[in-house]
């Protein structure tokens, strides 16, 4: 009786079994943030670091297709010769800050400007761009030049494409064309691109060496660039205007966005029919992808 008693005292203090159908513990899920979305080509060239004005250009130039279709990644180093206002700086400095790419700007030289008053004019200028793309938006961009007389536009053997839009003729009537795509060469990495954007001239319209009228013939470019050392690689139609002649009184520069109305001396045309040349839209322009061999 008494071994009974004791056995009953403990199991009484014996601690107590949880039962086999009492749930485990489990550790609470922890939701994952979601990804944010990839920035693309197509965003940038619609966001709000455009002007409305800039964008109704697009019909013409084709930012996002002639990008593509030289090949411009995210995160590559492309060098830009004269930027001028922008138009294409404020699409290629954050397109390239998002994929951690670098854009180089490769501005007029002052230093190959002899009149101190104009040279200061470009000097103002450029402070002028440079604040502007200050912007933590924008990237941080390299600043380089292109003259006559000016050095490498940047490291050599660095750069993924040197892009052009509308420039050559400008070298043509200053007489260094050669040395831009001897430039532009030298800057490149073997395999690296050369795009190129400029009026066209017909093949049956004869060739000023100065290019007077702003429009180049597709074949003069493709010389240069061949003797330079490039490889021709495809032209696109992207920016083709069939409506455009190349025959106008005042140039290209009688068509929009100029829409000039008289010479640069101020000689004007008795009838001039402004609203003929609105009408044609904007020029005819070659876009021709080379190739620095590898």
């Amino acid at each position: 009786m008494l071994m009974a008693a004791s056995a009953v005292i403990l199991a009484a203090c014996a601690p107590a079994t949880p039962a086999a159908d009492t749930p485990a513990e489990t550790t609470p899920e922890v939701a994952t943030p979601e990804a944010a979305p990839a920035v693309t080509l197509a965003d940038i060239v619609n966001s709000d670091l455009r002007s409305d004005e800039e964008k109704a250009r697009d019909a013409w130039r084709h930012p996002a297709e002639t990008l593509e279709f030289f090949g411009v990644e995210a995160d590559d180093k492309v060098v830009e010769i004269w930027p001028g206002g922008g138009w294409y700086t404020n699409i290629l400095a954050p397109w390239l800050a998002s994929g951690g790419g670098t854009l180089v700007a490769a501005g007029f030289d002052p230093a190959s400007v002899d009149d101190a008053e104009r040279r200061t004019r470009i000097e103002e200028r450029l402070t002028e761009f440079q604040n502007t793309y200050a912007d933590p938006r924008f990237g941080t961009l390299e600043y380089s030049a292109f003259s006559a007389t000016s050095g490498p536009l940047t490291e050599a053997g660095t750069a993924d494409a040197v892009l052009t839009f509308r420039n050559i003729h400008n070298w043509m009537s200053g007489g260094y064309t050669e040395k831009f795509f001897t430039d532009a060469y030298a800057a490149l990495k073997p395999g690296g691109v050369l795009g190129v954007v400029e009026h066209r001239l017909p093949s049956t319209a004869m060739q000023d060496p100065t290019a007077a009228s702003g429009y180049v013939h597709e074949d003069f470019v493709k010389g240069l660039a061949t003797a330079a050392g490039f490889e021709f690689v495809e032209a696109s139609e992207i920016n083709a205007n069939p409506a455009d002649t190349a025959d106008h009184p005042f140039g290209v520069w009688t068509l929009p966005p100029n829409s000039a109305t008289s010479k640069a001396d101020g000689t004007t045309i008795e009838g001039f029919d402004a609203a003929k040349y609105t009408a044609i839209g904007e020029s005819d322009r070659m876009t021709l992808k080379f190739r620095k061999p590898e």
